[in-house]
């Protein structure tokens, strides 16, 4: 008997579904006036009579007029009455959806059916793509390195014996359906007491970790549920590894923070211990991908600490998938000092062991000199955009203008998000479906990210 249920007062469907009710028998009615069907025969005569008792005499075209209308009646009844069942259970299956039916819908069966879409790095730059990207498919997979040895995820890492969690909470926040809301509550950071400098994401992120039986993997599905996040987020390894460089000078230096520290040139990025396993669901994300995204973020501590690992590397290698490398528009010190773009692309052919790179996003735009004096001095310099150079290595370079319109110079997430949107779709990646709701789709897309852009101004 759970059928009785929905009778209960206050459910808001009991109503409508009687007027849908109501409209299917003024259509079947109408239906039948006009094409005099005899199974409803007593209705007829009775309409008969009363049309006689009015007018003194018919005609079947009024009879036909009085079908017609009914139909139309009861489709309008039917359509109300559908449109809002569907909608008392949307609102109550996803209470505060401010868009309307049918751009829900429609949105969402886009989404579901956009490409498969794998980014590959960590630190911030990730998280700024991934808020773009999230806005044409849910197809997307976040592989994020796991050698950061600073900060709360440092500390983490040697207390709890866990992955750091810092790069991880920031794709999982970029993500996610309620974003802005969850940032600052997952960005929180503590300012007192023995919490000082942690990140409440963070130690959300390790409590789901530790409820999980200690798997970090199972810890980060569980929180994208939580937080309704808009595809994946692996960790490139679930060993606890170290990233370890080789200098110029012939040194080793071992630890993210000491790299970077370091006054030497890295010839070399390995890790340590050698051959870590890589993340099973991060490899079958890589394999199954129509487009792979390497970057934006630190060249060797983000990006390539992520393909080091044999498992991923390989994989990336072996994957169909078009492969794009979106370059940094700035160098930074004690890593990519003196760097321009082809540089950068060397750099990855020399770790990954090969050349795999289909296209190479590059920055055309100049900042201004007041800026650049500041960067100068901390030793950073604006990547060169080397089109010619990486264009004779056979790789197609896309340059594009790509600053943000601030005092520091860095992706604009806006107009990075459109760049490599605008390249997925010319590539034919966004699925099946007709062209034509594609370009809508797009122009929807681009409202989006420039609301949220204005947002954030």
């Amino acid at each position: 008997m759970k059928w009785i249920k929905w009778l209960y007062p206050g459910l808001n469907l009991k109503r409508w579904l009687f007027l849908f009710a109501l409209g299917a028998v003024l259509a079947c009615v109408g239906v039948t006036l006009i094409f005099n069907y005899q199974f409803v025969g007593l209705l007829e005569a009775l309409v008969l009579k009363f049309i006689n008792s009015v007018g003194g005499e018919y005609y079947q075209s009024t009879i036909t007029a009085l079908g017609a209308f009914n139909v139309g009646l009861g489709i309008l009844f039917m359509l109300l009455g559908a449109t809002h069942v569907v909608k008392t259970i949307i609102n109550a299956v996803m209470p505060g959806e401010k868009e309307s039916l049918r751009e829900l819908i429609f949105t969402q069966q886009k989404l579901d059916k956009g490409p498969s879409v794998v980014v590959i790095g960590g630190g911030t730059g990730l998280s700024v793509l991934l808020r773009g990207i999230k806005l044409i498919t849910n197809n997307c997979t976040a592989v994020v390195t796991t050698a950061d040895d600073g900060g709360s995820s440092g500390r983490l890492r040697k207390e709890l014996g866990i992955l750091p969690p810092g790069d991880m909470r920031n794709c999982l926040v970029a993500l996610s359906d309620t974003e802005p809301l969850m940032e600052k509550v997952m960005q929180y950071r503590f300012k007192s007491s023995a919490l000082s400098g942690h990140n409440l994401g963070n130690l959300f992120i390790a409590a789901m970790s530790d409820v999980e039986g200690g798997d970090m993997e199972k810890g980060i599905a569980a929180t994208c549920e939580i937080l309704k996040v808009r595809g994946h987020v692996w960790p490139n390894t679930t060993d606890n590894i170290q990233l370890k460089a080789k200098m110029d000078d012939g040194s080793t230096v071992v630890g993210e923070s000491s790299i970077t520290a370091s006054p030497h040139k890295i010839v070399r990025l390995m890790t340590e211990p050698e051959n870590p396993r890589a993340s099973q669901r991060a490899v079958d994300a890589i394999m199954k991908a129509d487009a792979i995204i390497l970057g934006p973020g630190s060249l060797y501590t983000s990006v390539l600490a992520s393909l080091i690992v044999p498992g991923i590397r390989d994989a990336v290698i072996r994957s169909k998938a078009v492969k794009i490398y979106v370059c940094n528009v700035m160098t930074q010190p004690g890593e990519t000092d003196g760097y321009g773009a082809y540089e950068h692309v060397q750099a990855l052919i020399r770790h990954m062991g090969c050349q795999c790179l289909d296209y190479v996003v590059v920055n055309e735009q100049k900042a201004s000199p007041e800026i650049l004096a500041k960067y100068e001095k901390e030793g950073a310099m604006p990547v060169s955009p080397d089109v010619e150079k990486i264009e004779k290595l056979s790789i197609d370079c896309v340059p594009a203008k790509l600053l943000n319109d601030s005092d520091l110079v860095r992706h604009n997430p806006l107009k990075l998000a459109k760049t490599i949107i605008a390249l997925i779709y010319r590539l034919k990646l966004f699925g099946k479906g007709i062209r034509f709701f594609d370009y809508f789709f797009a122009r929807q897309t681009m409202q989006e990210l420039r609301k949220n852009a204005k947002k954030e101004n």
